[in-house]
């Protein structure tokens, strides 16, 4: 009888362990929204940075996450300067807070990955790694973008988008060989690579109308006039249907 119990008993634990790390996240990204919530939005970037800092490593990307969903919610346009200003602070959470902008605002994953990499150069590949990862389509003006910030990371930034998305790695790989150690041009490498997310042109089949396929027009032959034996007639040449038929009078009888 005991093991029932003991089952039951575990079960129960699982449940409220499930219950309490759910009302944790919950707790934190409420916390993180109502302090932001109390600060003037001139200062979200300050204060979400400070908040990012503040937190421990466990839960430092939890916080990162949830601290840059409140911010970029409650001012979108203050997007970039809330990712350079986490950036600063944190680098290491520089690559989380530029996904988790890009994610909310996925047409602007390029300047926000930019501000980033300016503000923490040297994770300017995984800061392409994991805005890459979450708008993939975006891949070069990424790319371009950070490199732009960060003229000498081009062979981090390179392998940030192959490690995104590994469909690009040999193309990558290949075209760096022919630099020869060299430092490498990522917009003269990414530029004559097919984005692998854009897909092929489909050749349309086409579709059979309802009811079978239709018969061939078959042309009927023109029909011979009937003449009345009594009258006098004009009979069209070439027909009923010649287009400009020129008029014959028939003298029947006479």
């Amino acid at each position: 009888m005991r093991t029932p119990k003991i089952i039951l008993l575990l079960g129960i634990g699982s449940l409220l362990t499930l219950g309490f790390t759910a009302s944790a996240a919950e707790t934190s990204a409420s916390l993180s929204l109502s302090t932001l919530k109390s600060v003037p939005l001139a200062e979200l970037p300050g204060k979400a940075a400070t908040l990012v800092a503040a937190a421990d490593a466990k839960s430092q990307i939890k916080t990162t996450v949830d601290v840059v969903k409140s911010a970029v919610g409650l001012n979108p346009a203050a997007a970039q300067a809330i990712v350079g200003s986490i950036a600063a602070g944190t680098p290491a959470a520089a690559a989380t807070a530029a996904a988790t902008a890009a994610s909310l605002l996925p047409k602007q994953a390029a300047i926000i990955a930019r501000a980033a990499a300016a503000a923490a150069p040297k994770q300017a590949g995984k800061i392409v790694e994991a805005v890459c990862r979450v708008v993939p389509d975006a891949y070069k003006s990424v790319a371009a973008a950070v490199a732009a910030a960060v003229p000498t990371a081009a062979r981090e930034i390179l392998a940030g988008v192959a490690a995104a998305i590994p469909q690009l790695q040999d193309a990558i790989n290949n075209a760096l060989a022919s630099y020869k150690g060299a430092a490498p041009s990522v917009n003269q490498v990414l530029a004559p690579i097919a984005n692998p997310a854009t897909p092929s042109p489909v050749a349309l089949t086409p579709v059979p109308k309802i009811g079978g396929p239709t018969s061939p027009y078959v042309p009927q032959p023109p029909t011979s006039p009937t003449l009345d034996p009594g009258a006098n007639s004009q009979v069209p040449i070439g027909g009923n249907n010649y287009p400009n038929p020129t008029p014959v009078v028939v003298n029947q009888g006479g």
